[in-house]
């Protein structure tokens, strides 16, 4: 019997809930670069997005079940799966103390590139350099990487108010910056 080269969506979920293991090569072939793309976007570093893709994959393995083709997409569940593993990762305890602990590369006193934000083909990264590099992360964490206040207040282990507050003065800032 030959295997089929490709797969519905219906069959190749058929498949990988029977726990058809050419079904789940299937899927991280057709399926890992884009779901790493993403990761690495919220990551924003390549060793530990591998090692979420890796994660992300064994728990699509573990949790195909759960799917439910009426709530979405494989794709997009996948994708869910992908975002919440990459936000699990910034927001744990070891992650953050791995980042504090990383050796500094280059010169010290140049500029950080951690938190400039990529918006060079619409212009606005000439004024983004303008603001203060605490306002330009915050507006990257919401804007950039979709992450909401809450989470970025997490992240960044500040209150919730001082969140709100900085991100509508970075944006007061801007408007002023743009006239």
């Amino acid at each position: 019997m030959a295997l089929p080269t490709t797969y519905s969506e219906q069959d190749l979920v058929a498949a990988l809930k029977a726990k058809d293991k050419s079904a789940f090569a299937y899927l991280y072939d057709h399926y890992s670069g884009s779901l790493y793309s993403i990761i690495l976007q919220i990551v924003q570093n390549p060793t530990p997005a591998k090692d979420v893709l890796q994660e992300v994959f064994i728990n699509i393995w573990r949790r195909i079940d759960s799917y439910d083709p009426a709530k979405g997409s494989l794709f997009t569940w996948m994708l869910n799966i992908s975002r919440n593993a990459s936000i699990d990762l910034l927001r744990s305890a070891g992650y953050k103390n791995n980042l504090k602990n990383q050796e500094l590369k280059g010169n010290v006193y140049g500029k950080d590139q951690s938190t400039q934000i990529n918006t060079d083909h619409i212009g606005l990264g000439k004024f983004l350099e303008k603001l203060r590099p605490d306002l330009r992360v915050l507006l990257d964490l919401s804007y950039a990487k979709g992450f909401t206040h809450e989470e970025i207040a997490q992240i960044e282990d500040i209150p919730l108010g001082t969140v709100k507050t900085r991100i509508r003065s970075a944006l007061l800032q801007l408007r002023e910056l743009l006239k």
